[in-house]
């Protein structure tokens, strides 16, 4: 079954001082290490969504498989809608969505998710005392959460409304879910 990758680049990180894409983040920009995680747990193909600074980060970040959000300055759930657009004419059965500021989300994290992958599923890594990413989007909710996704609010509240169908795979002991949203908590980890 062919699961597909889907990196969230697109924002200009107003917080952050710069686009997230492009922070470093062990030698090399954040979206590099995001499609990487992708890749390194066996996804069959990752889409990177990109918007502000796009000529940037694909410079920084050549060779990868890239669309861009247009409507990028209205929050991540366009660019979950552009993704997941992207993947409509693929054959995968499910996304694996990965958020570009979260580089504690691990291969084996990935790996666990997409373990669980179907058209109907959905499924997300659990943390102590909260669900978190990696997230799995089966392809029979892609246009309810497409729909439904508003702001920077992505495909939370379409996986809160569907709360009875969510796997939560536990993941802690492989991952973290840190959001990357100050430049110094960057520098602390990279």
């Amino acid at each position: 079954m062919e699961i597909a990758g889907l990196v969230l680049a697109a924002g200009a990180g107003c917080r952050f001082g710069m686009p997230k894409a492009l922070a470093p983040w062990r030698g090399r920009p954040l979206v590099a290490h995001a499609a990487e995680t992708s890749r390194a747990a066996g996804l069959s193909r990752t889409v990177v969504v990109v918007g502000a600074a796009a000529d940037r980060v694909r410079a920084a970040a050549p060779g990868l498989d890239y669309v861009e959000n247009p409507d990028w300055e209205t929050g991540m759930a366009s660019s979950l809608r552009a993704g997941l657009a992207a993947l409509a004419d693929s054959s995968a059965a499910a996304a694996v969505v990965l958020l570009v500021d979260m580089p504690g989300v691990t291969p084996a994290a990935v790996r666990r998710v997409a373990a669980l992958a179907s058209p109907t599923a959905l499924v997300a890594g659990g943390y102590p005392g909260r669900r978190g990413h990696p997230v799995l989007l089966g392809r029979d909710h892609w246009a309810g959460v497409a729909r439904g996704a508003t702001g920077d609010r992505g495909a939370r509240d379409y996986l809160r409304a569907h709360a009875a169908e969510v796997h939560v795979v536990p993941v802690a002991d492989v991952a973290d879910d840190l959001d990357l949203d100050v430049p110094s908590t960057v520098g602390d980890r990279a």
